[in-house]
């Protein structure tokens, strides 16, 4: 081999050499991104969504323009605003200290701020099915240890009113992504038999995957006034 291949031979591996570097470097960053920093951002995101609806909770409701006429009659509650947050939902079988805002839709930049809660379903604690939806991985992991329900669990959320317990009626249910009949106001394979007030969580799975979707659902054991302080079922 002459002088000039071999030169040429040593450029090609250092070259390459240089390539691969380079590429597991940016493998790493992206991984890195993926399991940490979405995380970061994704817990800040979440913890100031609850801080706006304590301290619009706080705040009371808008003072009422005297002039105004008074209806004869309350009307019922509008539609949540897409994108933006209305209740917290509590799981104490996830932890102690866990605590999501649930926002109105489920597009993926709602999905990375908390829950988010699927259009055309049941308000919070209404006669239907009040369908949310969560990250089992990344973005936080708000469902990463969503198969450790069991049937019985408590899943509280308040809207600053009025705080309601659902209780879990089943384990997990697999399923395929396009069954989208696990947010019917009765859910056929949820064991319910007519119309009540249900919750369906629902997330990804397997854990790092998007193939299947993992369903539980819950049916609403209670309800009280904020005013009468956090129910049993977070405060043991």
């Amino acid at each position: 081999m002459t002088l000039r291949s071999r030169t040429t031979v040593r450029w090609i591996v250092r070259t390459l050499s240089e390539i691969c570097v380079t590429a597991g470097a940016l493998i790493v960053l992206f991984v890195v991104y993926v399991l940490f920093w979405t995380g970061v951002r994704a817990d800040s995101a979440m913890d100031g969504e609850i801080g706006k609806l304590q301290e619009q909770w706080s705040a009371g409701p808008a003072a009422s323009d005297d002039s105004a006429p008074v209806p004869s009659r309350a009307k019922p509650p509008g539609p949540y605003r897409t994108g933006a947050s209305f209740a917290v939902m509590y799981i104490p079988r996830l932890g102690a200290d866990w605590a999501k805002p649930v926002l109105q839709g489920t597009a993926t930049d709602i999905l990375e701020r908390g829950l988010g809660h699927y259009d055309h379903t049941a308000r919070l604690g209404q006669v239907g099915n009040f369908a949310v939806a969560g990250h089992r991985r990344t973005y936080g992991d708000p469902f990463k240890d969503f198969p450790r329900l069991r049937s019985g669990d408590a899943v509280v959320l308040t809207d600053g009113t009025t705080w309601f317990t659902y209780r879990i009626d089943n384990r997990p249910y697999t399923t395929l992504p396009g069954d989208i009949g696990v947010i019917d106001p009765v859910p056929a394979k949820s064991g319910y038999n007519g119309p009540g007030r249900y919750l369906t969580l629902t997330t990804c799975e397997p854990e790092w995957g998007h193939s299947h979707r993992l369903i539980a659902w819950a049916h609403l054991d209670s309800t009280q006034p904020v005013a009468q302080g956090r129910p049993s079922a977070l405060t043991g």
